[in-house]
């Protein structure tokens, strides 16, 4: 009889990583609740059998259970947490289906208030240093994170390229807008974006009714 991998995972023992080698199925698999053995070894602090499971086995860091957490949300030591992110590259930015992060669900817990206090620190450096949540290396600020944006009107961070035919207190207004947006902490999430967007279609609206105003024939 097969044993149980999870089990295993709990005691960290020597037995796992020869089964895991014998069918290295088993290191990605997941109980009827999603759990795995990503979500085992970090939450028992096992760093060496979270590496291998990462690095030999090629688990996504980032697998999910039933409730949309991966095993940063069930860290609890700064140990733990530090390798997922530092060495890992696990993200920090997942919301699970409460709509939290991992950092948002600990601090919320209060049961592990280092490791959420380490959790803030990084996404405070990442923000500051314009590095997106989800690791080092992507930057916040790209072109391809920006929303579509409606013909007639070109969008950059933090400004906006007047378009001809846009009345400049129309522009003034909306470039003063999307600074502000551009400066939250947000902007480069789903919500920030959707934002921005609404930002520039509204500001088409109102150019193309203030057009039709402009072209409309007096009556009488």
């Amino acid at each position: 009889m097969t044993p149980n991998p999870y089990l295993l995972a709990a005691d960290n023992s020597p037995a796992l990583l020869p089964l895991l080698r014998e069918n290295p199925a088993l290191a990605s698999a997941q109980d009827e609740h999603g759990y795995s053995l990503v979500h085992a070894a970090a939450s028992y602090n096992h760093l060496d059998l979270l590496r291998a499971l990462i690095r030999e086995f090629k688990v996504d860091v980032n697998l999910k259970d039933e409730d949309g957490e991966t095993a940063l949300f069930v860290v609890e030591t700064v140990e733990a947490a530090r390798c997922l992110v530092e060495e890992l590259q696990a993200s920090l930015d997942i919301r699970g289906s409460d709509g939290v992060t991992a950092r948002e669900k600990i601090e919320g817990e209060a049961e592990f208030p280092a490791v959420a206090e380490y959790l803030a620190s990084v996404e405070g450096e990442r923000s500051a240093n314009g590095v997106s949540a989800t690791g080092p290396g992507q930057t916040a600020t790209t072109s391809a994170e920006l929303p579509p944006v409606p013909e007639g009107l070109a969008v950059s961070v933090g400004t906006m390229q007047q378009a001809e035919d846009v009345p400049e207190e129309v522009d003034s207004e909306f470039r003063r807008r999307i600074e502000q947006l551009a400066e939250r902490e947000d902007f480069h999430t789903s919500e920030g974006q959707a934002e921005l967007r609404k930002l520039v279609e509204d500001a088409v609206l109102g150019q193309g009714l203030a057009s039709e105003r402009n072209v409309r024939p007096r009556d009488g």
